[in-house]
């Protein structure tokens, strides 16, 4: 073939690369295609302390596998702040497991993952939380993601997971608007209060109700619980999910 000839028949073939992929279609049918859809949408964000020793590390895992299996994230947060995206925000990234939050059942396939660099017992650095809050920033603003639903790995695999671990500063994110936190005076709870409804009601899953509540512990008393096969809710506890219960009722605050 002439080279003047070829020209053309190459730009044909890269146009035809350029073009976005046709929509699955089921041979079993017949295609009638609609307007009328839209693209799954996340309505969760998890966060998610990496364990690890570095950033590199971090990276290799979240692009092959640990010791489970295959993992990933949509994004990584290293120490000095940077940011990492591996994930697109409308696929499904690997990173939530077996738990549940609320009626969502099958995490990763409505969150959005974010790990961050920290093995835990070691504090966030100023540049994590910065960086952190301008991406949720940007999440929830793009995606219409509810403000209050930015939770931790351990909230919702209380069984299995304690990070992003006492030492997350759950309080700082929610002066800047994100998850859900008691607001107002702390009161005592009227008589016949149920915690157990309230931890429902905010999301927790409740087949194990110790795990559960030292998870409660790690997010709103800054406490880890460790091992311990039998914790309490105490008085502040109460007080903290009568709050968080009136939050979610929009009921105003008791006088």
């Amino acid at each position: 073939m002439h080279k003047l000839a070829f020209v053309p028949a190459l730009c044909l073939a890269l146009a035809g690369c350029l073009h976005a992929p046709a929509p699955e279609r089921n041979p079993l049918a017949e295609w009638v295609p609609s307007d009328n859809h839209n693209a799954r949408k996340p309505s969760l964000i998890v966060l998610h302390a990496t364990e690890q020793e570095s950033v590199q590390q971090s990276l290799d895992t979240l692009r092959s596998a640990n010791r489970h299996g295959r993992v990933s994230a949509h994004y990584l947060i290293g120490d000095d702040g940077r940011l990492y995206q591996l994930v697109a925000d409308a696929d499904r990234a690997w990173h939530a497991g077996a738990g549940s939050w609320g009626t969502i059942t099958e995490v990763n396939s409505a969150s959005i993952g974010i790990e961050i660099d920290n093995d835990i017992g070691e504090p966030y650095t100023e540049a994590q939380i910065a960086t952190l809050l301008r991406l949720l920033d940007d999440l929830t603003t793009r995606h219409g993601i509810a403000k209050t639903q930015v939770i931790g790995h351990s909230d919702l695999a209380p069984t299995r997971k304690r990070d992003p671990g006492d030492l997350f500063p759950w309080q700082r994110l929610a002066e800047a608007g994100y998850g859900l936190w008691p607001s107002g005076e702390l009161r005592d709870p009227p008589a016949g209060f149920d915690p157990w409804l309230a931890m429902a009601a905010i999301g927790y899953p409740l087949q194990d109700r110790a795990a559960a509540v030292r998870a409660f512990h790690r997010r709103f008393r800054a406490r880890d619980d460790g091992t311990d096969p039998d914790p309490a809710f105490d008085a502040q506890d109460l007080r903290i999910l009568h709050a968080l219960s009136q939050r979610l009722t929009g009921a105003p605050p008791a006088p």
